[in-house]
């Protein structure tokens, strides 16, 4: 264990102490956790004001200052387990989960040594998936048990990660006293459910371990050409691509999470991924860290997301149902996760976190804008070795004929099951869920170069990415997630509006778009051609109303309100 790289790399960020090939928690903790995990008879242990004294006595052993802790931490704890929910749950709270938690971090370091020994083992070929600092512009996978995960999360809960070196590496605090402490100095309901699903989520683990997988990719497009991936598209790229679109279907009402589709669900991500979900924030991501507590556990190890950088997480389980948004979010009990398991244990839940540009103001219609919007998308939804061989096969018209379907099947098998290989550093999950061999029509209408697995049955659910908070036009990240989808080879992207006034006609542009047989290129040309007509004060109209200005007119309104069923 002590010569392992990627222990080495978190082992600053972790709780616990280290000593040849083993990890162990100083005595002291050992006996705190011994005496918690026996119950309130034995503790004590049977309020939330009690409750933190043990965490500060567990923090003293393992030297944490006082100081790293939000002040009103202690106020918060007690405010909510012995004030905010009703008895009966408190009592089961302290008499069942706090016991749990406390087992279960007693076994945290030999669940942490059995980790390494199957990340040896090779977890997906040729693949380091163990535990370590994934740093900018370091593409990899780490792979979590679910029961490692628990663990995890209770340090969490009971604060016990260091958290002053986090900021030199662009790290998220992960530790919950500012969520208890914001509870206390400004009280608002929404905290409250929102440590509700935190605690909901403790509950179950503690009742019946999970036994499935967790991954955690961060995806880099590099700045440099690498003969492996596809490098950061310049807007050539984008104008010059004859990739057709794929087909776009608009929901006015519904959840992106709620969806049952093979699919990618976009995360609408700050760049230190899980945002504001530790703290005050309530909006799409922050919601979706309470409902699916898991992600919680990659602002552990995932620095800051750069432009050319998204991150994918899939296999976490949904604990919580939940209403409402922002200031009405409220905790509506018990969700049972349905989601099929994959080869590697991990739930059929896929999600990929891109943040978009902040407060971009005008300057969202510049081009440098609008390529980095287009390869933030990009980076999100693709799944690059899988891309890769696309192009090289298009290329060489070597396994594929570009107009004509499949050419030798034998040879495009075999390709795609090296794909885990030791040759090819790039640790794309999704080609590797692909390597199966069986080979589907690929582009949107046969008309390109076709690949290659059942990867291309995953497409993207998404909405109003950057378009709330951070200020971003609608129309034109709708128009920017599409192109990215469709560039990326997915069969299909579904969009969540949230019946938002300002995309009304989305769906008819995108049908007309598609009746016109757009490719990714065309449309592209057509969002730089409004945008620099926004910016030069040529036009003031949003690309809607500029692209077809008739669909706006009364006439085409009174059209579209006879024909809707």
């Amino acid at each position: 264990m002590e010569n392992r790289e990627d222990l080495r790399s978190i082992l600053p960020y972790l709780p616990l102490l280290q000593r040849s090939s083993s990890l162990f928690w100083p005595p002291p903790v050992v006996e705190a956790l011994k005496a918690l995990s026996q119950g309130p008879r034995h503790s004590n242990v049977d309020s939330g004001e009690v409750l933190f004294l043990a965490i500060s006595d567990i923090r003293n052993s393992l030297s944490l200052p006082a100081s790293s802790l939000a002040a009103s931490a202690s106020d918060g704890y007690s405010i909510f387990f012995d004030d905010l929910i009703p008895r009966a749950e408190a009592s089961k709270w302290f008499e069942d989960v706090v016991p749990g938690l406390a087992n279960l971090l007693l076994r945290f370091p030999s669940l942490l040594e059995t980790h390494y020994q199957k990340a040896d083992g090779g977890v997906v070929t040729g693949v380091n998936t163990g535990l370590r600092l994934l740093e900018s512009q370091e593409s990899g996978v780490v792979f979590l048990s679910q029961e490692l995960i628990g663990a995890l999360l209770a340090c969490a809960f009971f604060c016990l990660f260091p958290s002053s070196s986090r900021g030199a590496k662009h790290l998220p605090m992960i530790n919950f006293d500012r969520m208890f402490a914001y509870l206390y100095d400004d009280y608002d309901e929404k905290l409250e459910h929102k440590l509700r699903c935190i605690v909901h989520y403790f509950g179950r683990i503690c009742s019946s371990t999970p036994m499935g997988n967790v991954s955690f990719e961060r995806k880099v497009l590099p700045m440099e050409s690498d003969p492996f991936c596809i490098s950061y598209p310049e807007p050539s790229f984008w104008s010059e691509s004859t990739v057709s679109l794929c087909p776009f279907e608009v929901f006015k009402s519904g959840l992106i999470e709620d969806q049952s589709k093979e699919a990618l669900e976009v995360d609408f991500a700050n760049k230190y991924i899980g945002g504001g979900a530790l703290s005050r924030g309530c909006v799409q991501e922050e919601i979706r860290f309470m409902i699916n507590p898991e992600l919680i556990a990659g602002m552990l190890f995932l620095p800051a997301m750069s432009d050319n950088e998204a991150i994918e997480i899939v296999g976490t389980e949904r604990f919580s149902n939940y209403t409402g948004y922002a200031s009405s979010f409220r905790f509506c009990g018990n969700y049972v996760d349905e989601k099929c398991i994959d080869h590697l244990g991990r739930r059929k839940r896929r999600i990929t976190a891109i943040d978009a540009l902040c407060s971009p103001g005008k300057r969202q219609y510049k081009l440098e804008c609008l390529l980095r919007e287009m390869n933030k998308a990009f980076c999100g939804f693709s799944d690059q070795i899988n891309l890769h061989h696309h192009q090289q096969f298009c290329q060489a018209g070597s396994l594929f004929e570009c107009q004509n379907g499949c050419g030798d099947k034998d040879s495009s098998e075999r390709s795609i099951d090296n794909l885990s290989s030791p040759e090819h550093p790039s640790t794309s999950l999704q080609a590797m869920e692909g390597n199966s061999g069986n080979l589907l029509k690929r582009n949107h209408k046969n008309e390109n170069c076709q690949l290659l697995g059942t990867r291309n049955e995953i497409g993207i659910v998404t909405g109003n990415w950057g378009c709330g908070a951070f200020g971003g036009d609608p129309e034109l990240k709708a128009m920017i997630q599409w192109l990215a989808a469709s560039q990326a080879l997915r069969p299909f992207i579904s969009y969540y509006t949230f019946d938002l006034k300002a995309l009304q006609l989305l769906d008819q542009v995108v049908q007309w778009i598609i009746s016109h047989e757009w490719t990714v290129g065309d449309l592209w040309n057509m969002l730089v051609d409004h945008s620099l007509q926004r910016l030069s004060g040529e036009t003031s109209l949003s690309f809607f109303n500029w692209l077809l200005p008739s669909l706006h007119s009364p006439e085409a309104m009174e059209l579209d309100n006879t024909s809707t069923p």
